[in-house]
C-alpha cells in the first residue's frame, strides 16, 4: 500500500520488561501456520471425513467385483423329501430306495455339505449412477478439506495478529504507567510545597489506578491470545505464553491480482461437485426401473460323514430382473432426490451471492482501514505534541492538573486507537486474500 507509512516508535517492543513468566515462547507467523497445519484437530477431522467418503466410494466396487461365499452345513433328518434329496446329492441312491415304504418313512440320514457361491453383477445401471455420486461426494469433501485448511490459515493469522496487538497494548500501557508515576511524583512534590490542592493529587491517583487496571487487562489478553494459539496447535499445556517475533506495525501487502472472487475457489468447486452428486442420485432413482442382469454360480460337495466329500455338483446361470413396483418406495426416493438437488442448487446460488457481498464489504472495509490508519496516526502525533506542551506548561505552573490528565488520557487513547487500526487493516488484508484465494 503506497502513501501510508507508520511512524510509530516504541523502544523494546518485545523486551523482558513486559513481565511475563519464564515459560514465554517467542514465535513467528510462519511457525504458527506450520503448527496449525500439523496439529490442528479440525484438519484431522476433515481428513477423517475425506477418508470416510473414500471408503464409501470403494464400497461401490461391489458393482464390478463378485460376491463369493463359502458355507459348511451339517444336518440329520427323517423328512422324506430332505432324506431323498440328500441321498440324491450324495450320489448314494439305490433301487431299494424307491420302495414306497422307505420313501414315505425313511431312516434317519446325515448330510454334510460344503457350498461355494459366486454372485457376479453384470448390468446395474442405478448402481453405476450411485457410484458416480459417491465419487463426486468424495471429491467435494476433498475440496472442502482444502478450503478448511485455508480457513484455518486465516484463523491462525488472525490469532497471531491479536497476540501482536495484545503485546503492543501492554508495551504502550507500561510506558503510560511509567510516565504516570513520574507525573504523580511531580504532583506530590507540588502538593507538599502547597502549590496544588488535595483534589489534584487525588485525581492523579485515580488516573494511576485506571492505567494499572488497563495494564492488568491487557496482560490478561496476552494470556487469552496465547491460550487460543495453544488451542489451534492442539497443545494442552495452558501455562505457555507466546510472544510474537514480528511487529504489529509491519503492514501486510495486498496481492494486486486479488480484484475479484475466482470461480474456481475450492468451496465453490466443492458445491458444484455436490450438485453433480445429487444429479447422479436422481438418475439412479430413475434407473431403478431398468432391469438388472446378474450371473451366479455354485459348487457343492456332499457326504454322509463329516469333513468328507464323496459327491459334488455345480450350478451356473444368469438372472435378468425387473422391479416393476415396490410400493411407491422408488418413486418417493426419486422425488426426494430431486428436492435435494434443487435445494443444493439454491444453497450454492445463495452461497455465491453471500460471498460476493462479503467481498464487496471487505474491499470497502479495507479502504476504511487505510484511512483510519492515516487519521489515527495523525491524531496520535497531534495529541502527543499537545501533551508535551501541556506538561511543559504544567511544570511552569501555567496549566491545571485536570488539563494535564485530560491530555495524557487522550494521548493514550489515540495511541491505542492507532494500534487497533493497524490490527484491523492487517486482518482485513488477510480476509480479502482468503475470499479471493
Amino acid at each position: 500500500m503506497q502513501g501510508i507509512k507508520i511512524v510509530f516508535t516504541i523502544a523494546g517492543l518485545f523486551i523482558a520488561g513486559v513481565g511475563f513468566s519464564q515459560d514465554t515462547i517467542s514465535i513467528s507467523k510462519a511457525e504458527v501456520l506450520e503448527k496449525v497445519t500439523l496439529n490442528n484437530l479440525q484438519n484431522k477431522i476433515s481428513q477423517y471425513n475425506y477418508e470416510s467418503s473414500r471408503a464409501d466410494y470403494r464400497e461401490s466396487n461391489s458393482l464390478f467385483l463378485p460376491d463369493i461365499s463359502v458355507s459348511y452345513t451339517g444336518m440329520t433328518t427323517t423328512n422324506p423329501l430332505m432324506a431323498f434329496g440328500s441321498k440324491l446329492n450324495q450320489e448314494s441312491l439305490k433301487a431299494s430306495d424307491f420302495d414306497p415304504a422307505l420313501l414315505n418313512d425313511p431312516d434317519r440320514i446325515n448330510n454334510f455339505a460344503t457350498r461355494i457361491e459366486v454372485m457376479q453383477p453384470l448390468i446395474n445401471a442405478d448402481g453405476i449412477m450411485e457410484r458416480k455420486a459417491a465419487k463426486a461426494k468424495a471429491e467435494a469433501i476433498a475440496l472442502q478439506m482444502e478450503r478448511t485448511k485455508e480457513h484455518l490459515t486465516l484463523e491462525a493469522t488472525k490469532a497471531y495478529i491479536q497476540l501482536q496487538l495484545a503485546y503492543k497494548t501492554v508495551i504502550v500501557l507500561e510506558k503510560a504507567n511509567v510516565a504516570g508515576k513520574a507525573n504523580l511524583k511531580l504532583i506530590e512534590n507540588y502538593f507538599g510545597q502547597g502549590l496544588l490542592q488535595k483534589t489534584d493529587l487525588l485525581s492523579m491517583q485515580v488516573r494511576m489506578t485506571e492505567i494499572e487496571n488497563q495494564l492488568q487487562y491487557a496482560k490478561s489478553n496476552v494470556h487469552n491470545a496465547s491460550d487460543y494459539l495453544s488451542f489451534l496447535f492442539n497443545d494442552t499445556n495452558s501455562t505457555k505464553v507466546y510472544r510474537p517475533i514480528d511487529d504489529l506495525t509491519n503492514l501486510l501487502e495486498l496481492d494486486n491480482t486479488a480484484q475479484s472472487i475466482p470461480e474456481n475457489r475450492k468451496d465453490f468447486l466443492a458445491m458444484d461437485k455436490s450438485i453433480y452428486a445429487y444429479e447422479n442420485m436422481l438418475k439412479s432413482g430413475k434407473m431403478k426401473f431398468l432391469p438388472r442382469l446378474n450371473a451366479f454360480g455354485s459348487y457343492e460337495l456332499y457326504d454322509p460323514e463329516i469333513f468328507k466329500a464323496g459327491a459334488n455338483g455345480y450350478v451356473v446361470g444368469a438372472q435378468l430382473k425387473w422391479n416393476l413396483f415396490d410400493g411407491y418406495k422408488s418413486f418417493a426416493k426419486s422425488d426426494n432426490a430431486n428436492l435435494k438437488l434443487q435445494r443444493q442448487k439454491a444453497e450454492a446460488e445463495q452461497y455465491r451471492a453471500k460471498s460476493q457481498m462479503e467481498f464487496n464489504q471487505t474491499k470497502r472495509q479495507l479502504t476504511d482501514a487505510e484511512n483510519k490508519i492515516e487519521l489515527s496516526e495523525s491524531a496520535f502525533n497531534q495529541m502527543k505534541e499537545a501533551y508535551k506542551i501541556k506538561k511543559d506548561r504544567f511544570e511552569q505552573g501555567l496549566e491545571k492538573t485536570n488539563d494535564l490528565l485530560y491530555a495524557e488520557t487522550q494521548m493514550l487513547q489515540k495511541e491505542l486507537e492507532h494500534l487497533q487500526s493497524v490490527f484491523e487493516y492487517n486482518y482485513t488484508v488477510q480476509y480479502l486474500q482468503f475470499l479471493t484465494k
